[in-house]
């Protein structure tokens, strides 16, 4: 599955997108393989309360499941103006 990375997200990691294997069934155990890769991956996601999550491009909870998606998506909220 590919996994995006936005703004400082991105920033922190390094990366904008990546391809990962996983075993995760949801979007919370798939934070905890990634955090558990690389100090990069753990400052990124410290603040899980600073952060949203799209799976296949529907904004969702950390809580969803991620069995058969093709992509999740990592940001800050975002502020209007």
């Amino acid at each position: 599955m590919d996994v995006l990375y936005f703004a400082w997200v991105r920033e922190r990691i390094g990366l904008p997108k990546e391809t990962v294997t996983t075993t995760a069934k949801t979007v919370a155990e798939l934070v905890a393989e990634l955090r558990a890769r690389e100090d990069r991956y753990e400052l990124a996601f410290s603040d899980l309360s600073a952060l949203r999550v799209a799976v296949d491009q529907e904004l969702t909870d950390f809580d969803a499941s991620i069995e058969g998606a093709r992509e999740v998506a990592f940001f800050p909220p975002m502020t209007g103006g």
